[in-house]
């Protein structure tokens, strides 16, 4: 199913991508070079359909109300919210709208995306490039940092724009787990001596991946003997030692690993119904936001690996066909302010960390940001940025996925 259209959402889609009346040129040619007043121009009175995860109520509503707010009442343009459980679904679209002729009118304005998307819309020329510059918020990028120039190892080029960033995170409950694992092993280990009480979304399900990942670094070695270009040989090496390891914890998982949690909102509810005693995200923020809207018990506490934990810089992307790219671009640009950066950074916001240099910003919103007040249940940035790990090249990870479904998940 991940590999192929959904036509459901397809066809929702279709409904909802009015053309603008100022829509553009299939290929954005007529928007290189152009002022941003003029983009800006172009904008008015249109609108964006803008197609991200729609797992967070707390994202969601921040979307919808903050950003949706500023568009409408600065711009006039209105925004499309269209929530998807996979970002491969939106990536689908515009790859089966190009192949089906679609080149101008497409369904998809902009995708919340990165890694192995990226790569595929980059690689199957599916992206609109080459005009991040225009952007008056570019400034506030810092570009030569290379966990910013490269989404997963694949060079940014001017084909999308920096969000946010997140670095995978654990948590457990104080009340009923007095010392949790701190590393790989321990987790392993940890898991055999408690049967039933730790489990895992299946993969490709984004955070079920990134576990296994770190069990594969683990396997490997540390992550230095996996950077760089898809080596088959060592793949073959390190998968073989995963798959063992994995296979052999199976037994010991939540229902025995006869089945595996579809998505991480499904361990998250396992965790608290108190089925499993172990949790994880790739957004640390989350365990607050869980606490103060009651899904968590306040004794919940996240914490980082003493062996690191992997972190990433998400982005938003255009389409080749988005024929509201201008709208798009007033999007992006928004996304990227200061003000907007912050407001995400808030705890009851969603308490994501910048994807911009805070330094570049106004001294009032270096203030802002300074005067932040993390909740104190979430997994300390700093402290986690300390053992902070590289995600692989895309084609490691799609490897990795693939290699899973057909030794462990099946």
């Amino acid at each position: 199913m991940k590999n192929q259209i959904n036509a459901g959402l397809l066809a929702c889609a279709l409904v909802l991508a009015p053309i603008a009346a100022h829509a553009d040129t299939a290929d954005g040619s007529s928007l290189i070079g152009k002022s941003w007043d003029e983009v800006v121009s172009l904008a008015k009175g249109g609108e964006v359909n803008w197609f991200l995860w729609g797992g967070s109520d707390n994202i969601n509503q921040y979307v919808t109300e903050f950003i949706g707010g500023i568009l409408k009442d600065d711009f006039d343009i209105k925004l499309n919210r269209v929530g998807l459980s996979d970002t491969v679904e939106a990536v689908n679209i515009v790859l089966g709208e190009k192949e089906s002729g679609v080149l101008d009118k497409g369904s998809v304005d902009m995708i919340w995306i990165n890694g192995e998307n990226f790569r595929t819309m980059k690689q199957g020329g599916l992206a609109f490039c080459g005009y991040t510059e225009t952007l008056p918020n570019n400034k506030l990028v810092d570009w030569s940092n290379p966990a910013i120039a490269n989404d997963f190892g694949v060079p940014v080029e001017g084909c999308e724009v920096p969000w946010s960033k997140a670095q995978f995170a654990f948590a457990y409950d104080t009340a009923r787990t007095n010392s949790p694992p701190k590393s790989i092993p321990e987790i392993i280990d940890w898991a055999k001596a408690n049967p039933g009480k730790f489990t895992y979304p299946a993969p490709p399900d984004f955070n079920g991946s990134v576990f296994v990942r770190h069990v594969f670094y683990y396997a490997a070695g540390g992550v230095d003997n996996l950077l760089g270009d898809f080596d088959q040989a060592k793949y073959d090496e390190v998968a073989a030692k995963t798959w063992e390891i994995l296979n052999d914890l199976e037994p010991s998982l939540w229902r025995e690993g006869k089945t595996y949690p579809a998505s991480i909102s499904a361990l998250e509810q396992l965790y608290a119904n108190s089925e499993v005693d172990l949790t994880f995200n790739y957004e640390p923020a989350g365990v607050g936001l869980n606490i103060e809207n009651g899904v968590f018990p306040p004794t919940t506490q996240g914490y980082g690996l003493t062996d690191g934990t992997i972190g990433n810089t998400n982005y938003t992307i255009i389409p080749f066909n988005s024929p509201n790219k201008a709208a798009a671009m007033v999007l992006q640009n928004v996304l990227l302010s200061g003000q907007a950066q912050y407001q995400k950074a808030l705890p009851d916001v969603w308490g994501a960390a910048a994807a911009i240099d805070v330094s570049r910003t106004s001294d009032d919103i270096q203030a802002k940001f300074a005067s932040l007040n993390p909740h104190p249940n979430v997994a300390p940035a700093a402290e986690l940025a300390k053992a902070a790990l590289p995600e692989l090249q895309a084609s490691w990870i799609s490897a990795i996925e693939k290699g899973w479904q057909e030794n462990v998940g099946n």
